[in-house]
């Protein structure tokens, strides 16, 4: 069962932590480029806000952006400022995320994501803590896949496999990192394992890794389609 108040709670605990990070930058860090492609330090700071504003919009029941148009320019405006005004966004508009979750609601209730895409509200806050510590990762200032929580590392392959389960451009596919296990990629036995550190698994489904540290059994390593 997800435990949606608990999940708050980490949400709070890493955007204190990527605030923490953050701030120890200067405005030039800004404009330096982050590890997503086409993407600065800024445009990750700028999305990670605008995200927990589209976030609240979800569970107040409208639309998560006004349209993808909207919502790219939106981070291209918000990118270039300078590293202050970046926090302040963040921490605010985190508040405002955690101020909406606090409104008394049907937490089982279904939600509506980008391009269709359903879920219960009970995982939104799951869904903004992915955010966070991915877009950490992704800032490039010192926090890598293995600093994750090993909890948030378990639960986001768990729901990584299950996003590519039944997907037919990935062959019936085992994952495993020596403990747990999972299964993905579309109906069938297993044909391929996949083994490798929780950190490199969790890189390779989240399109953060090539893949290269992972060993695969019974095939060639998949290659996934883009989340």
């Amino acid at each position: 069962m997800i435990d949606h108040v608990r999940d708050l709670a980490s949400v709070r605990d890493a955007t204190d932590r990527l605030l923490t990070a953050a701030a120890k930058l200067n405005n030039d860090s800004t404009a330096q480029p982050s590890l997503l492609p086409g993407w600065t330090v800024g445009h990750v700071l700028a999305h990670l806000a605008r995200n927990a504003d589209a976030l609240v919009n979800v569970l107040a029941g409208r639309p998560m952006y006004a349209s993808a148009e909207v919502r790219d320019a939106d981070i291209e405006r918000d990118a270039p400022r300078p590293l202050a005004a970046q926090l302040d966004d963040v921490r605010e508009s985190a508040a405002r995320f955690e101020a909406q979750a606090a409104v008394p609601a049907d937490w089982s209730r279904t939600i509506e994501m980008r391009n269709g895409i359903t879920d219960s509200a009970s995982r939104v806050p799951f869904r903004r803590w992915v955010e966070i510590e991915l877009h950490h990762v992704d800032l490039g200032i010192g926090y890598e896949l293995e600093d994750l929580p090993a909890e948030f590392t378990q639960r986001e392959i768990t729901f990584l496999s299950a996003r590519f389960g039944g997907n037919p451009a990935v062959p019936p596919t085992r994952i495993t990192d020596g403990t747990h296990a999972w299964s993905t990629g579309r109906a069938g036995d297993p044909e391929i394992t996949v083994s490798g550190t929780p950190a490199d698994l969790v890189g390779w489904l989240a399109g953060r890794r090539e893949g290269s540290a992972l060993t695969a059994e019974g095939g060639l390593l998949p290659d996934l389609p883009p989340l």
